[in-house]
């Protein structure tokens, strides 16, 4: 629970509370004093996002600097005194909503802005008609909501065709992004995509694109950079020919460019596979319905997991396939250590046997055995260890010579630590001035305690 108060204490009145409203108003909280109170309470319920808070002070007689997340402006005066003007500007894929473009600090008694500063937000549909831009999932980077179906058209140049750069694709299972290569929703399909995938390219044929995104009513919500960012600009020229001369069963999927079929109602049926199953999102195979295939224990999927319905009535690739487990996963790296493996891919019998680096000693085995199990697949013999740093017992006071004295004087010193000596007038010190704790198991001195001489007269 977050609560920010007008004051300096905790009896100051609440300006926000996150049981009460869900996000910070977008034009920010204004104190009517030199204080805000932040409470943060946490439950055990597990790990969040976090929050981020941008905060400043300003001078008497001027407004306060303006703020606009995902965008810029720019000022007449960067002191903003009554008479300043702000414009605002969003960063690519997102549109101003919320305020206006520009704004006016105004009031010399008390000086404020005329309207709030804007919002940029990446909207849900959008008619584009610039040589390059970029289209963001609906609120990008915050998660998008449930049982949108958003549309955006993309427009070049007419002697151009369309280039579109899929940089993140991260969706849930029953959301759906479609690319039709046209001005609408009935021109053929470019491509069709669920899930997540790693960043890829498409062309279109022609200066007009259709993008359309339909996330699933009934999913819940999505994590924060969940969704999709796709740049876009006109090109010049033909399908690379490596693109047009690839045939259908060796084009890749996110290439694919269907041909017009004679369509009925639903899509083939699909196989079940050898040591595994599959889950349907509808009863029916009707466009847009996802097929997903999962293994049995000890059987790992070779393919994709997700299989769509597409337009055309085919599905969205090849069936998979679930092949024996025979090897361990990378066990991972144990920090402030190293390992030294058997064999790079992990089979059954492979080891890894962990060391840690100077300083550091070892909390766990330090040797891992991949093994097979009757039920499941290969398993290693323990976890990971840790390397935690090494303890080391302290150094007792080694006394201090007559007539002298030492420091710092305490009862014991730890590993590393420097004890000096020092002689009363009158007196010379002969052997080390300092002595050091040297670590190990048990600790010792350096050397021997010096002795104060008198000194001759």
């Amino acid at each position: 629970r977050l609560i920010i108060r007008n004051g300096n204490n905790v009896e100051a009145p609440p300006v926000y509370d996150s049981y009460e409203v869900e996000y910070l108003p977008i034009e920010g909280l204004l104190s009517t004093g030199r204080h805000f109170f932040v409470e943060l309470t946490t439950d055990s319920s597990g790990a969040a996002a976090g929050m981020a808070l941008h905060y400043e002070a300003f001078e008497h007689g001027h407004c306060y600097e303006p703020f606009v997340k995902y965008g810029n402006f720019t000022a007449s005066d960067s002191r903003y005194p009554v008479g300043t003007t702000v414009e605002f500007s969003c960063d690519p894929g997102y549109t101003l909503e919320q305020g206006s473009t520009i704004i006016e600090c105004v009031d010399p008694g008390d000086p404020q802005w005329n309207e709030t500063e804007p919002a940029c937000r990446a909207v849900c549909s959008g008619e584009l008609t610039d040589a390059a831009g970029v289209v963001l999932s609906p609120n990008w980077p915050e998660p998008y909501g449930k049982g949108q179906d958003c549309i955006w058209g993309l427009h070049v140049e007419e002697d151009k065709r369309v280039m579109l750069d899929v940089r993140v694709l991260r969706m849930g299972k029953g959301d759906v992004l479609t690319f039709y290569d046209g001005d609408d929703l009935t021109a053929r399909i470019l491509g069709q995509y669920t899930g997540t995938r790693g960043r890829f390219k498409l062309y279109a044929s022609t200066a007009d694109v259709t993008i359309q995104f339909q996330s699933d009513p009934g999913a819940g919500v999505f994590g924060y950079q969940q969704g999709f960012v796709i740049h876009f600009s006109g090109e010049a020229g033909a399908v690379p020919a490596a693109e047009r001369a690839a045939s259908p069963a060796s084009r890749p999927a996110h290439a694919a460019l269907p041909a017009e079929v004679p369509r009925n109602d639903t899509c083939p049926e699909l196989p079940e596979i050898p040591n595994g199953w599959k889950t349907t999102s509808h009863p029916e195979l009707v466009h847009g319905t996802v097929v997903t295939y999962h293994c049995y224990p000890g059987f790992e999927l070779a393919g994709t997991d997700v299989l769509m319905c597409h337009w055309d009535l085919t599905w969205s690739g090849d069936l998979p396939a679930c092949e024996r487990v025979t090897s361990c996963r990378d066990p991972g790296d144990a920090e402030h250590g190293r390992r030294v493996v058997s064999s790079a891919k992990f089979p059954v019998g492979a080891t890894v046997q962990y060391v840690c680096d100077k300083g550091y000693v070892l909390a766990g085995a330090a040797l891992l055995s991949c093994h097979d199990r009757a039920a499941g697949g290969p398993k290693w013999s323990d976890r990971v260890p840790k390397c935690i740093p090494e303890t080391y017992e302290p150094c007792h006071n080694p006394g201090a010579p007559a007539n002298g004295a030492q420091s710092p004087e305490r009862r014991l010193y730890p590993a590393g630590a420097a004890l000096r000596f020092s002689c009363a007038a009158g007196h010379v010190l002969l052997g080390e001035g300092s002595l050091r704790c040297l670590p190990g198991h048990p600790s010792r001195w350096s050397g021997s305690p010096p002795i104060c001489k008198a000194g001759e007269h």
